[in-house]
C-alpha cells in the first residue's frame, strides 16, 4: 500500500539547511495499523506531512497503492489526495459555520459527488460513528471527543485507501482518547489502513506496529501485541 524508498528531505534556515528526513526506508501493508512515534524534532510530522502529499521529499522515492508519487502538480496532488487519503488532526479543522453534516460531506463535495448522495454518505458515516443524532449542530455545540468523531467521519466519507491521523488524540482527555482510539481501532478492523502520529505511549500500544523515529532516521521498527481500546472504554 505505502512503499517508501531512500526518503530525504531538508529545509533552508537563512543560510543553513535542516536535514530533517535522512534515507527513511519502510513499508505499510494494506489493512496495518501504525504508530508513528518520536521526539519534537524527530521528523514524524514532516514524514507524514509527505505520506499525505501535503509535502514533497528532496529525493527517494514514495509508492501509494503501486502509484509513483512524485512530480506531481498541486491539481494532480488534490486530485491524489481525494483519491486516496483521508486526514485526521489533533485541531478537527472543522468549519465553524457549517453543520456535522456539511463538514462530513465536503471531501465529497471536492470529489462531484451529488448532493442527495452527498448528504446520505456523510449521514451514514456520521451513524458510524455515533453522532447521527448531532448532524445539524455546529462545532461550537460539540465536545473536543465529538468534534474528532466528525472529523474521522469526514475522513472516512470519501472512503480513503489510507487513514493519516496526526495526533488525533492530543487535544482530548485519556477517557475521550480512548474512546477515540476504540473507533479507530473498528475502522482498522474493517480493512482500512490507518497511520497514526502520536506521542503517547498508551496510544501508540493501541496500534498493531510502532515505528520510532530519532533525527530523523528510523531506529525500530516492530510489530506489537495490539491493546484493544474497549477495554478503557
Amino acid at each position: 500500500m505505502i512503499e517508501i524508498k531512500d526518503l530525504h528531505k531538508s529545509y533552508k534556515m537563512g543560510s543553513n539547511s535542516l536535514h530533517v528526513l535522512k534515507g527513511i526506508n519502510f513499508t505499510v501493508d494494506e489493512g496495518e495499523l501504525v504508530a508513528i512515534m518520536g521526539s519534537s524534532g524527530s521528523g514524524k510530522s514532516t514524514l507524514l506531512n509527505i505520506l499525505g502529499m501535503l509535502d514533497v521529499a528532496d529525493s527517494g522515492e514514495y509508492n501509494l497503492d503501486n502509484v509513483p508519487i512524485k512530480n506531481m502538480n498541486e491539481t494532480k496532488a488534490a486530485q491524489y489526495r481525494n483519491k486516496f487519503l483521508g486526514f485526521v488532526f489533533q485541531s478537527f479543522n472543522l468549519i465553524n459555520y457549517k453543520t456535522a453534516l456539511e463538514n462530513v460531506a465536503l471531501p465529497l463535495y471536492y470529489q462531484r459527488v451529488g448532493r442527495k448522495e452527498r448528504q446520505e454518505k456523510a449521514l451514514k458515516y456520521l451513524d458510524q460513528v455515533g453522532l447521527k443524532e448531532w448532524a445539524e449542530h455546529l462545532p461550537n455545540e460539540l465536545s473536543g471527543g465529538q468534534k474528532q468523531r466528525v472529523a474521522i467521519a469526514r475522513a472516512m466519507a470519501a472512503e480513503p485507501k489510507v487513514l493519516l491521523a496526526d495526533e488525533p488524540t492530543g487535544a482530548l482527555d485519556s477517557t475521550t482518547s480512548y474512546e477515540v482510539m476504540d473507533l479507530i481501532q473498528k475502522i482498522n478492523d474493517q480493512g482500512n489502513t490507518i497511520l497514526i502520529v502520536t506521542h503517547e505511549q498508551d496510544i501508540a500500544n493501541m496500534c498493531k506496529r510502532i515505528v520510532h523515529l530519532k533525527d530523523g532516521v528510523i531506529i525500530e521498527d516492530k510489530k506489537i501485541k495490539q491493546v484493544r481500546a474497549q477495554q478503557y472504554v
